[in-house]
């Protein structure tokens, strides 16, 4: 895993619904060494992790340099990088890797500490202008923005095309809307 792919772990983890193991999961779907082995416990200890996150994207999106450096060195200092090399987890093929965390302990400690070195990471990467919260009123989740003109508004192009339909429909003409039921 690279420190782009921390990041979004680190975005993952604070949009995340983690209200039970299934969530947490479908959260780190893409990390299948950690998504199937999380339980309750993981997803207790990741809840208080997915808050500081959520202070620091806040601080973020408020380019509030003081609260970046205050809330991103928390998560540091609370989850601190522990590097381990691996040949893999398959006895037969080699897979030369890093974990940030001892992959022994549970899920969460190497979770919590690729979200705040991944999160570090992409403030170092991108600054502070390229943060934001998704302008779709019932949607709130984080995101960074990559594109060239840095135009980006949503979090998906799910919420983009939900709030550009809705905005389109009501333009319509009532009896337009009416007759097309």
């Amino acid at each position: 895993m690279d420190n782009a792919s921390y990041l979004d772990v680190a975005l993952r983890l604070a949009n995340a619904d983690l209200t039970g193991v299934d969530e947490l999961r479908a959260a780190l779907h893409e990390e299948p060494w950690w998504s199937e082995r999380v339980t309750e416990r993981d997803v207790r200890a990741l809840r208080k992790v997915a808050a500081g996150l959520r202070q620091a994207f806040e601080a973020m999106v408020d380019t509030d340099r003081e609260g970046v450096v205050r809330e991103v060195n928390a998560l540091l200092a609370a989850h601190p990088l522990r590097p381990r090399l691996s040949s893999g987890h398959d006895e037969a093929v080699a897979d030369w890797h890093v974990h940030v965390a001892d992959p022994t302990e549970p899920p969460a400690t190497e979770v919590a500490a690729a979200a705040s070195w991944g999160l570090a990471q992409g403030i170092v990467h991108h600054g502070l202008q390229r943060w934001g919260r998704c302008a779709a009123d019932d949607c709130g989740k984080f995101y960074v923005d990559t594109s060239t003109n840095r135009a980006k508004r949503f979090c998906s192009a799910r919420c983009a095309n939900r709030v550009h339909v809705a905005a389109f429909r009501s333009r319509q003409d009532p009896r337009v809307r009416l007759s097309s039921n």
